[in-house]
């Protein structure tokens, strides 16, 4: 098994139609069938949603310095809006885990590996 991050962003200015109570209701029913779903599979080890980009801090340090600054990298036109950790038994499960969530979740979904230190 292998651990993969499923995560999805948003496009800053990308803009959607606003969506109703019982739409946002909906949504919120699919994506927890979409974890309940992923929870009796055993490949969910985690799953979060984040705030909106301008509540995001950057750290950095600089000559010995720590420096912060409010908002995300001011460079970024795309942002981390929540994401999946998934333990699959490899990259095409992991695929077909991105394609139910990307159907869900109405976005695109990036999959990537996390590394795994014991093979270097």
């Amino acid at each position: 098994m292998a651990q993969y991050l499923l995560s999805v962003h948003t496009v800053e200015g990308q803009t959607r139609e606003p969506r109703t109570d019982d739409q946002t209701r909906e949504f919120m029913l699919r994506v927890g069938e979409l974890e309940a779903e992923m929870k009796a599979s055993d490949v969910l080890v985690y799953s979060g949603r984040l705030t909106e980009p301008d509540a995001a801090r950057v750290v950095r340090v600089e000559g010995g310095e720590t420096l912060t600054t409010d908002g995300p990298f001011a460079e970024a036109k795309e942002h981390l809006g929540g994401f999946y950790i998934i333990d699959s038994a490899d990259l095409d499960e992991a695929l077909s885990w991105a394609s139910k969530t990307s159907d869900c979740v109405e976005a695109p979904i990036e999959v990537r590996p996390f590394f795994d230190m014991r093979r270097g």
